[in-house]
């Protein structure tokens, strides 16, 4: 069976506050170049053959095309500008998107998601219409009631990643809906569509650099990548 094909929407919009820094977090030096061309790097790998779209705010375009020109980045992309929020800066990518296929929608400054994530993702969307990655919760977790908090059972919960990966009719779909603040993810916007979400295996090097700590941790798990 010829699978069908695959575009990754990747939104980048960060500014840097939780990192301290001036430079916006997806910008940011990892093993000597931006964490964004990590992260465009990574789909490329999978599928040479992938559509690759990348959300940027307008401000921080002409910075991007500088740190291509500067690291000799030639892989191929679509550069489109953000919305004021996530919701729209996806809805924003959708319209760059093909009609039919699978898209993937992926966060900027996840430069880690593994092989296996990527193929599992693409594979259950082909399936169901719809995957999300997702890992075990390890830490103990407790829900906030109005008196203190509570502890729950962690076997009912599971941390969300991206690649998020949809039939794109059906992602398109699902975002000309109204915005509403249960849209937490793009899996929230489909759900909230009628179509159910099937969840695979994650991986848990897959983390959301956003922290000076996670940058640490992203040079580490890189050199053995």
């Amino acid at each position: 069976m010829i699978s069908k094909r695959r575009t990754v929407i990747i939104v980048a919009g960060g500014k840097g506050e939780r990192m301290n820094s001036f430079i916006p977090k997806q910008f940011l030096p990892l093993k000597g170049r931006p964490v964004l061309m990590h992260t465009l790097e990574l789909f490329h790998r999978f599928d040479s053959g992938c559509n690759i779209i990348l959300v940027l705010p307008e401000s921080q375009q002409a910075y991007w095309k500088q740190l291509c020109t500067e690291h000799q980045f030639t892989i191929g992309h679509q550069v489109i500008s953000g919305g004021k929020t996530r919701f729209f800066s996806v809805k924003n990518g959708l319209e760059a998107a093909p009609d039919e296929g699978l898209t993937a929608v992926h966060d900027g400054v996840r430069p880690l998601a593994s092989v296996d994530t990527l193929s599992a993702c693409f594979t259950a969307a082909e399936e169901t219409g719809a995957a999300i990655p997702v890992t075990d919760a390890v830490e103990s977790i407790r829900q906030l009631t109005d008196t203190g908090s509570i502890a729950v059972d962690r076997k009912q919960y599971k941390l969300v990643q991206t690649p998020q990966v949809f039939e794109t009719s059906l992602l398109k779909s699902a975002y000309n809906q109204e915005f509403s603040d249960v849209f937490t993810d793009d899996a929230s916007v489909v759900e909230a569509f009628g179509h159910s979400v099937t969840l695979v295996a994650g991986n848990p090097e897959n983390i959301k650099i956003t922290t000076p700590g996670d940058l640490l941790y992203a040079e580490v798990l890189l050199k053995h990548h």
